[in-house]
C-alpha cells in the first residue's frame, strides 16, 4: 500500500535533497569540532548578513534555541510575557522555567498575537518586589495559529516593548513561512527584535535551528551559555552545511513559499466541503479547521493530522516543503468522503 502524506507536521517530512547534499559535501575528511570549521564559519557570516545581525549561533533545537535567546535577555527576577498559546508556555515541558527560573505571564490571544494593549495588561505590579517583573516579551511568527503579525504590528510592539524597558524575543520557528507569506526580507523581520530564532528543522533541514542576535552587546554572553545549556554541537560543521543550503539561492523561502501555496490548496478544497469551517486565516503552512467529531475519527484511520481542540472539535492540517497537489487533492478527497 502507498505510504500516504502526513498532514500531522511539518516536523514528520523527511530532509530536503539539497540539505542531504549538503551534509554528503561537508562529509569529507576531518574538521576542527565544535564550530571552529570552514563551514560553520561561512553560514554563520551568511546569516548575520542576511539578518543584518550582530551574531549569529547555531543550535540543534527550537526549544534550545528559545532557552537561550531567553536566557541572554533576561535578568533572574524577571518574566517573560507570551500569548497563552506560545510554544514555550505549552509544548516545552516547562523548559524556561526549569532551566531559567522564569516565570511566563500567558495573554489570551485567540489569533495568537500580541499587541501593545495585551503587553501593557500584563505590566501591573512593576516595581513590587513581591512580583516577578516583566522583561521580555516572546511572539512567535508564524504564530501556533497559523497566523502572521504584518511588519506595522512587529514595529509597533518593538516601538512599545522599547518605550516600556522590554526586550523582544521572536520566535521564529517557522519564521520562513512568515517571510514568504508577508513577501519581506529577514532582516525586515528581524529588526523588531532583540533575538530571535530561524527555524530550520521545519523547512527542509535535520536538527538545525540558528539563534540570530540583533542587539549589540547581547552576543558576548551566548557562546557560554549555549555551551552550558547544551546546545553546542561537536560536529557542528553538519548543522552549519544545512543552512548554507537553505540560504543558497533563498532555498529557505522557496520552500516556505511551497508549503504555505499547499496549505491554501488543502484550505479552499476542505471549505469547499459541507459541514468544514476554517477557523484561522491562512497565511502560513497551517490549516486549523472544524468538523464533526465522526468524520475525524473516520480521516485518521488512514491520514495522520492533530487533533487540536478536542473540546471545540478543531483539528490541525499541516503542509511541508514536500507536500504536493496530489497529496493535498488525495486528502481532499478523503475529507469529502468522510463528511
Amino acid at each position: 500500500m502507498t505510504q500516504r502524506k502526513s498532514f500531522g507536521s511539518d516536523n514528520h517530512a523527511g530532509a530536503h535533497p539539497a540539505v542531504l547534499r549538503a551534509i554528503m559535501d561537508a562529509n569529507s575528511g576531518d574538521a576542527v569540532a565544535y564550530g571552529a570549521d570552514q563551514w560553520t564559519e561561512r553560514a554563520t557570516a551568511a546569516l548575520r548578513d542576511t539578518f543584518r545581525a550582530d551574531e549569529a549561533l547555531l543550535v540543534l533545537n527550537g526549544s534550545g534555541a528559545n532557552v537561550l535567546g531567553l536566557s541572554l535577555l533576561l535578568r533572574r527576577h524577571e518574566a517573560v510575557i507570551c500569548a497563552d498559546s506560545a510554544h514555550i508556555n505549552t509544548d516545552e515541558c516547562g523548559a524556561p522555567e526549569r532551566l531559567l527560573g522564569t516565570k511566563l505571564l500567558g495573554v489570551p490571544a485567540p489569533d495568537g498575537k500580541l499587541t501593545p494593549e495585551l503587553i501593557a495588561g500584563r505590566l501591573v505590579g512593576r516595581g513590587d518586589e513581591h512580583f516577578a517583573q516583566p522583561g521580555v516579551v516572546a511572539i512567535t511568527q508564524s504564530t501556533e495559529f497559523g497566523t502572521c503579525y504584518s511588519l506595522a504590528e512587529l514595529r509597533k510592539i518593538a516601538d512599545f516593548c522599547h518605550a516600556s524597558d522590554l526586550r523582544v524575543y521572536l520566535d521564529g520557528a517557522r519564521l520562513a513561512n512568515a517571510a514568504a507569506y508577508l513577501e519581506c526580507s529577514l532582516a525586515e523581520l528581524a529588526e523588531c527584535a532583540d533575538v530571535l530564532s530561524f527555524g530550520g528543522t521545519k523547512n527542509g533541514a535535520i536538527g538545525a535551528e540558528a539563534l540570530i542576535v540583533m542587539s549589540s552587546g547581547l552576543a558576548a554572553d551566548a557562546p557560554y551559555l549555549r555551551k552550558q545549556q547544551t546546545q553546542l554541537t561537536s560536529k557542528m560543521r553538519f548543522v552549519a552545511a544545512q543552512f548554507g543550503a537553505l540560504l543558497q539561492d533563498d532555498l529557505w523561502r522557496a520552500s516556505a513559499a511551497h508549503a504555505n501555496a499547499m496549505a491554501r490548496r488543502l484550505a479552499a478544497g476542505a471549505a469547499a466541503v459541507p459541514g468544514v469551517e476554517i477557523v484561522h486565516p491562512i497565511q502560513a503552512n497551517a490549516v486549523f479547521a472544524r468538523l464533526d467529531p465522526r468524520h475525524t475519527a473516520v480521516l485518521q484511520h488512514d491520514w495522520l493530522f492533530h487533533v487540536w481542540d478536542e473540546q471545540k472539535s478543531v483539528v490541525r492540517w499541516m503542509a511541508a516543503f514536500d507536500t504536493t497537489e496530489a497529496d493535498v487533492d488525495a486528502f481532499v478527497a478523503a475529507i469529502r468522503s468522510s463528511a
